[in-house]
C-alpha cells in the first residue's frame, strides 16, 4: 500500500500541476467565450426583429397613404391638377414638380438622420414586401442607419421614373430584407409602388457579383428605359450581388 501511495505521489510533479491549471483556465475561458458569442447572436437576432417591426410599421403607413388617389389634390382650398408631374393651380401658375422625397412626411432615426418613405418593393417569389427609404444627405453614415430599418435608395432616378432606381438592402442570411435577393433569376418579377400609388412591374434580366467599390451598376444610361438595380452582400460579405430589372 505504501508503495502505491509513494508511486502516485511521485507522478504528480510541478509540471503536471501547472498543465492541469492551464487546462482548467482554458476550459473556463472557452465556456466564457461561447457564452459571449451566444449572447451576441441572440442580441443580433433581437435587433433584426426590431428592425423588421419598424419596417413593417412604415409599410403599413405607406399602404394607407397610397390608398388615396392623387389625380386631383386639394391644397389650401385651391384646386391643383397634376399634369405630367407638374402642378398647375387654378390661376394657371405652374409650380415646380415634386420629387418622391418631398411628397411624403419626413421622419427621424434614433441617430438623428431624417428620411422619407418614397416607395414600396414587392418580390412575390421570395416574399419581400418592404418600404423603400430615402435620406436627406446620402452620406455613408445616414445610409447605414437607414439600412437597419429597411431597404434604402442608394442612387439614381425616383421610383418608376426613367433612369436607374438603385436600391440597397442587407443580407442577413435568413428571410429578412434582401437575404433572398441573390436567389432571383432572369424573368422573376419585382413590383415597385410609388408614392402616388402607381404600381410598375420589372422583369429581372441580369445578375452578377462585383467588388464593394465597383459602382458601375448605378449608371443612369438606360436608353430612356425605366430600370431598377437591387444591391446586397454575398453571404460572406466580401462581394456585392447585383440584380438588374427592366420595366415590362
Amino acid at each position: 500500500m505504501n508503495q502505491i501511495l509513494v508511486t502516485k505521489k511521485l507522478y504528480i510533479t510541478p509540471e503536471l500541476k501547472r498543465k492541469k491549471k492551464v487546462y482548467k483556465f482554458n476550459f473556463f475561458l472557452s465556456i466564457f467565450l461561447i457564452c459571449i458569442l451566444i449572447s451576441f447572436c441572440i442580441y443580433a437576432e433581437y435587433d433584426r426583429s426590431k428592425s423588421e417591426e419598424a419596417s413593417q410599421s412604415l409599410l403599413a403607413d405607406f399602404n394607407e397613404q397610397t390608398e388615396i388617389e392623387d389625380t386631383t389634390i386639394a391644397k389650401n382650398n385651391v384646386l391643383i391638377v397634376v399634369l405630367n408631374d407638374a402642378e398647375q393651380s387654378a390661376d394657371g401658375t405652374e409650380e415646380e414638380p415634386k420629387t418622391a422625397m418631398n411628397k411624403t412626411t419626413m421622419q427621424t432615426t434614433s441617430d438623428g438622420f431624417r428620411y422619407a418613405t418614397i416607395a414600396k418593393i414587392n418580390i412575390p417569389k421570395i416574399n419581400v414586401d418592404y418600404p423603400i427609404l430615402d435620406g436627406e444627405t446620402d452620406s455613408v453614415e445616414e445610409t447605414e442607419a437607414l439600412l437597419k430599418i429597411s431597404p434604402t435608395k442608394f442612387w439614381g432616378a425616383d421610383p418608376n421614373e426613367v433612369g436607374n432606381f438603385c436600391i440597397v438592402g442587407h443580407n442577413y442570411r435568413n428571410t429578412k430584407f434582401f437575404s433572398k435577393v441573390p436567389t432571383l433569376v432572369n424573368g422573376d418579377i419585382i413590383e415597385i409602388t410609388d408614392i402616388d400609388g402607381s404600381v410598375l412591374q420589372y422583369a429581372v434580366y441580369d445578375k452578377y457579383e462585383v467588388s464593394p467599390d465597383d459602382l458601375s451598376c448605378t449608371s443612369q444610361l438606360t436608353d430612356g428605359r425605366k430600370e431598377i438595380t437591387l444591391i446586397t452582400c454575398t453571404d460572406d460579405s466580401k462581394m456585392r450581388v447585383i440584380v438588374k430589372a427592366r420595366a415590362m
